[in-house]
């Protein structure tokens, strides 16, 4: 995750402190939603003992590796489609729990990205919620230069492609007392026989995207909407032994889109898929786990041009898990 800011004219201030200001804003607004998701997932709520259980251990301590994009799919009619894909770097982050607590957070390194794939400049904060009843993904996204690899392999740059993204999407799980997003995804539980669950949400959006000279948006350097989504799917999680398992969910959606607000003129429906998979291992006071997953929605899809923007987040996981925390933790009354 990486802001860049500069100013070399009143003007080009003026833009900057703008957009440092909806930064923070956005910063403020996605802090918020993290506790709050974060408070709920707090509250304890009953579960069938025979399928999930809590680790024995109190504290654990954990490492990831992840990699985190908005890419572009551009097709006109009688064209085929382009995939734009911005130069995200990969991250690396460290996670704390304790009992119930539990904290994590990540930066991009950017020494990891390939320079042949250009300068992207990104502002990109994603946050995957998997509690007991509730999962929600939050996007406060904004990139801008891209890049496609053509036939020949070759590398095209495009500097001037900007996407932004920012949206909330939560779905309720309705078999939340066998089934364990949470021991799928988190690694915070266990699953200790096979089960799924249905589950049904929404989310709402908004979405813009610029180009002074690749794409053709309408006659204008810009198209932006806003989305607002109903979705439902299915999660199973399948435990093929005492520590391995492996998890594979669907949603599908029906968006509603308009790209003006509050005076709508038209609405058009797309559709949107939202898979998530993932794989883990919990073995005696450790767990590696691997997951994924996609949010892929079309924002315009009429006038013989369809633009479909792609996010995605992969996460690779080692958490190691410690019987007894230091002492001075039981005086902190927040934690316990």
């Amino acid at each position: 995750m990486r802001y860049s800011f500069s100013a070399g004219s009143k003007r080009v201030l003026m833009n900057g402190a703008r957009q440092l200001l909806r930064a923070t804003c956005g910063y403020k607004v996605f802090l918020c939603l993290i506790c709050v998701l974060s408070w709920t997932a707090s509250v304890r709520a009953q579960v069938d003992s025979t399928y999930i259980k809590p680790f024995d251990e109190e504290l654990s301590l954990g490492t990831y590796f992840y990699y985190q994009y908005t890419s572009l799919v551009y097709e006109r009619e009688g064209h085929p489609a382009v995939t734009y894909r911005p130069n995200s770097p990969i991250g690396v982050g460290f996670s704390f729990s304790y009992k119930n607590f539990g904290i994590g957070a990540g930066m991009g390194v950017r020494s990891f990205r390939n320079k042949k794939y250009g300068d992207t400049k990104a502002l990109d904060l994603q946050y995957h919620y998997f509690g007991r009843n509730l999962m929600a993904d939050i996007f406060f996204q904004q990139y801008k230069g891209y890049y496609k690899v053509e036939k020949n392999q070759e590398i095209a740059l495009y500097p001037d492609i900007g996407v932004t993204q920012y949206g909330i999407h939560a779905e309720y799980v309705f078999n939340n007392k066998q089934f364990s997003y949470k021991a799928a995804f988190n690694q915070s539980e266990r699953q200790l026989k096979s089960a799924g669950s249905f589950h049904l949400g929404g989310g709402v959006y908004y979405n813009k995207l610029t180009s002074d000279s690749t794409l053709t948006l309408y006659g204008d350097k810009k198209f932006r909407n806003y989305q607002l989504s109903v979705t439902g799917g299915y999660g199973y999680n399948w435990v093929l032994s005492k520590q391995f398992h492996i998890a594979a969910s669907m949603s599908l959606g029906v968006n509603f889109g308009t790209v003006r607000f509050p005076e709508i003129e038209k609405v058009e429906v797309t559709p949107s898929f939202l898979p998530r998979i993932a794989a883990g291992y919990d073995g005696k006071g450790w767990s590696i786990g691997l997951w994924y997953v996609l949010n892929s929605m079309y924002i315009n899809r009429y006038n013989s041009l369809d633009i479909t923007f792609n996010t995605g987040y992969a996460q690779l996981t080692l958490i190691k898990r410690f019987d007894h925390a230091p002492k001075f933790f039981k005086k902190i009354r927040f934690l316990n």
